[in-house]
């Protein structure tokens, strides 16, 4: 009944669009940009209801104005608190929605922006629990700290390590390949890295996205995920000494990996 697809956008975004194709009802999650949306809806043949915000950054909030023009019973999630308020309903760490017969919890994830929050459930489309999660969480990498710290995003990153490993990750945007270039400098000789850019690699060239990878992968491979990983903290602790940067606790291990990354 329910299937999620990823309508391009930009140069690099992902629009999700969850679909109840029984019903021809649609979800899509942090919209930018409108014609994209409306054109993959027409050829769908999907009728657009519920429009989820993750935070309030215009390339996830841009097209919404145009997506419900004429159309004032479409519903609109975002975060409480948020710059963004073109919204019809608020939400906070803790609540929960329900689109259909899917109920997402809303988890709060401060680091990237200061009203980001996350969607998850537990229900099962295409084969495993959803998290849209933004530009929190990225394949490989996280989102860069714009308005919080790196003690606020490690602590949303740790929230999100909690959720089960066979949840797929939905992030916003495909920097894979660029997030594993910055692991694979950090960890050349890490097996499960250089035989997962390879794979993304392959997917890239065949046009295909490197988005949804579970969490189970994610925990495996990502730097920014691995704070107590043995190897990711002598190589933090290697930068930060080169940097002059304090590692000794999981929260300054992951800050060292951020200043690594945004200086790359």
């Amino acid at each position: 009944m329910f299937s999620i697809y990823p309508i391009p956008a930009f140069s690099d975004n992902y629009i999700w669009c969850l679909a109840d194709t029984e019903a021809g009802k649609a979800l899509v999650v942090d919209p930018g940009q409108a014609q994209p949306v409306t054109d993959y809806l027409e050829q769908a043949g999907l009728t657009l209801d519920t429009i989820l915000v993750t935070h309030h950054h215009p390339d996830h909030t841009g097209g919404i104005a145009k997506l419900i023009e004429g159309d004032p019973t479409v519903r609109i999630v975002g975060p409480e608190g948020s710059p963004f308020t073109n919204v019809t309903e608020t939400v906070c760490h803790g609540d929960n929605i329900e689109w259909q017969t899917i109920s997402f919890h809303i988890l709060a994830t401060p680091g990237h922006t200061l009203d980001h929050i996350v969607y998850f459930t537990e229900t099962e489309v295409n084969g495993a629990p959803v998290l849209f999660c933004g530009d929190t969480l990225f394949i490989g990498g996280c989102g860069r700290l714009f308005e919080g710290t790196p003690a606020q995003m490690h602590g949303s990153l740790n929230s999100l390590r909690a959720l089960p490993d066979s949840t797929a990750i939905y992030c916003a945007h495909e920097y894979t390949l660029a997030n594993l270039r910055f692991a694979r400098h950090w960890l050349p000789e890490d097996a499960g890295l250089i035989q997962f850019e390879q794979k993304c690699f392959e997917l890239r060239q065949a046009g295909k996205p490197t988005v949804p990878s579970s969490l189970k992968n994610e925990k495996a491979l990502n730097l920014f995920l691995r704070w107590d990983d043995p190897a990711v903290v002598r190589a933090a602790e290697a930068y930060g000494a080169e940097k002059g940067l304090p590692v000794t606790k999981p929260a300054e291990v992951f800050a060292a990996i951020r200043h690594g990354k945004d200086h790359f």
